[in-house]
Parts: structure tokens; C-alpha cells; sequence
């Protein structure tokens, strides 16, 4: 076979990928993956309540802090390496909710803290969560201008 066929042919790379890759069984990933993301939502529903009922905050408020200690314990748990083992058991059910952009915000920069503080960790942690933060702020601008000048 010459490598022209090897990088053109569909079915030989679908043949490699059936021969290298594991099977999996997708009941049980499905599964696994609704009860994990299930629990981290219901964990989420619980923060609020928590802050609505018991704090006294206002739904936003409360929201808030539900988004600010879901993003920080996963955080924490990517820091002392739980939160890829949680990944790896649920898939995308730990990885869907805000937990996942936590996760993929703190796993660069860990991979780079050997290079120190600034060059390493530093510009590592805005390797995926600066375009998301860019599009955000740069449409949040957007919108604005067009309600200020439109709807109010």
C-alpha cells in the first residue's frame, strides 16, 4: 500500500481505528455519564438553594455562587489530580456542566508550571479560557451597544 492510499482511504483509517481503539461498552457510558453529570447538577441545584433559602440571596445571587464553587472545587480537584480520574470514569458527564470549562482551564497550566509562575502557568491558563473570555466580553459589548441604542 503507498502512503498516498494510507492518508486518502476512509476505510483503512477506519480499519486502524477498529483494530487500536478499545471497545466500549455504551450502556454502561451512558449511564455513568448521566448519574455524574446528574450529581453535579444536583450539587449545583443544592449551592442555590443553600444561598437562596439560607443566605438570603437573590436567585442571581445565588447562581453566582453556585457557578463560583463549581468552578473552584473543580478546580481544587484538577489541582490534586481527582477531578481526571472523575473524566475518565464519566466521560463527558463531569466535563459538560461548568466543570468542564474549569477542567480545561486548569489542566494546561498545570502541564506547564515547570516553566515557572509567569511563562508557564501564567500564559498557559488563558490557553483556552482566553478565546472564550475574548468572545464573551467582545459579544457582551456588542449586545450592549445595540440595546443601548435600540431597546432602551
Amino acid at each position: 500500500m503507498n502512503k498516498q492510499r494510507l492518508h486518502t482511504d476512509p476505510t483503512h483509517y477506519n480499519q486502524l481505528t477498529d483494530r487500536y481503539s478499545p471497545p466500549s461498552d455504551m450502556k454502561t457510558c451512558l449511564l455513568r455519564s448521566f448519574w455524574v453529570g446528574g450529581l453535579i447538577c444536583t450539587i449545583g441545584q443544592g449551592i442555590m438553594d443553600i444561598g437562596i433559602h439560607f443566605l438570603d440571596m437573590s436567585v442571581r445571587d445565588a447562581g453566582s455562587l453556585c457557578s463560583i464553587v463549581l468552578i473552584f472545587t473543580t478546580a481544587l480537584l484538577t489541582g490534586i489530580g481527582v477531578f481526571d480520574k472523575i473524566g475518565q470514569y464519566a466521560g463527558a458527564g463531569s466535563f459538560v456542566p461548568i466543570t468542564g470549562f474549569a477542567n480545561a482551564v486548569v489542566s494546561p497550566a498545570l502541564e506547564f508550571r515547570r516553566e515557572g509562575l509567569i511563562l508557564g502557568l501564567g500564559a498557559k491558563l488563558f490557553t483556552i479560557a482566553g478565546p472564550v473570555l475574548v468572545y464573551g466580553v467582545g459579544l457582551s459589548v456588542i449586545v450592549g451597544v445595540i440595546y443601548a441604542l435600540f431597546i432602551h
